[in-house]
């Protein structure tokens, strides 16, 4: 495997609006041992698309899902089975990366095989909704992930010498969570960095946020659940299953209660929900 470099991988799904803005993130890494695979799931020729912007660069590399809107998680794994360097970096077509965070996140990854950082979110208008998991550098075993992580996982690195996975294609959401399940198996911590070093966009249409995506989130909260109270996940970390769990047990209970609470509060994000349910879980 080629020594330090990372793998940023990107699924493109009718992604022509944002992916100039997202692969010019990459470019301006202070890190600049990296190739970034855009892997189209829609048919569209982005290296010419990319290339009529001016952006041509011998990192970035193109892969075609070899099929139309067969997934993210599909999409990704195309990546994942082609790779050889040590290091991933999952990289939404709509997000972006702060300049510092391949440096930072690779200097992480010499202690701790995951490395996860804080999140800025973004409304499609550049408007910031909040922060999430900001706050001090810490290291998160299983158990406590998703108490700081408490949204979007897709922005996590890891060193595929020390573990490894792909996205599960049953899953219609969560599937970011579920991957980081799976590379806990044999990892009893992760790294957090709390700076946010990762522009996350919520857009009103998205496999996250759009019609419908309560039903499904539920659903797949719900079989993450079942997995993890039958076993399914063995973790290093012994207390990781159980506070995994715990974790969707309170998020399921946030989706129930969720439309009642943002129909009171219009533009209450899930977040903003959330993150009072799993304090009070702390304080008890």
């Amino acid at each position: 495997m080629a020594e330090g470099r990372v793998s940023v991988v990107t699924p493109a799904y009718r992604a022509e609006r944002w992916i100039e803005t997202c692969v010019r993130s990459i470019l301006s890494q202070t890190y600049a041992l990296w190739d970034h695979i855009i892997v189209a799931d829609d048919g569209v020729d982005y290296q010419a698309l990319l290339a009529a912007a001016g952006i041509r660069d011998p990192r970035l590399k193109f892969l075609s899902s070899g099929a139309i809107g067969g997934g993210a998680s599909r999409a990704r794994n195309v990546a994942l089975d082609q790779i050889e360097t040590e290091y991933v970096a999952i990289l939404d077509a709509d997000d972006r990366f702060k300049p510092g965070k391949l440096e930072q996140a690779v200097a992480a990854l010499q202690h701790h095989a995951i490395v996860s950082v804080a999140l800025e979110e973004f409304d499609e208008t550049g408007r910031q909704l909040r922060l999430v998991g900001a706050g001090p550098d810490r290291e998160l075993k299983p158990a406590r992930y998703k108490w700081t992580c408490l949204s979007m996982d897709s922005m996590i690195l890891w060193d595929r010498r020390k573990t490894d996975a792909r996205y599960d294609l049953e899953l219609t959401n969560m599937t970011d969570l579920e991957l980081l399940l799976q590379l806990y198996r044999t990892v009893p911590a992760s790294w957090h960095l709390g700076t946010p070093l990762h522009d996350y966009l919520k857009l009103s249409v998205s496999m996250s946020n759009g019609p419908g995506v309560t039903d499904k989130m539920i659903r797949s909260k719900r079989e993450m659940l079942r997995r993890l109270e039958t076993g399914f996940y063995p973790m290093a970390d012994a207390s990781g299953p159980e506070g995994m769990a715990e974790f969707l047990r309170i998020s399921l209970r946030a989706e129930e209660s969720y439309p009642a609470a943002v129909a009171a509060m219009p533009g209450l994000l899930f977040e903003d929900h959330l993150e009072p349910m799993l304090r009070a879980a702390s304080a008890v």
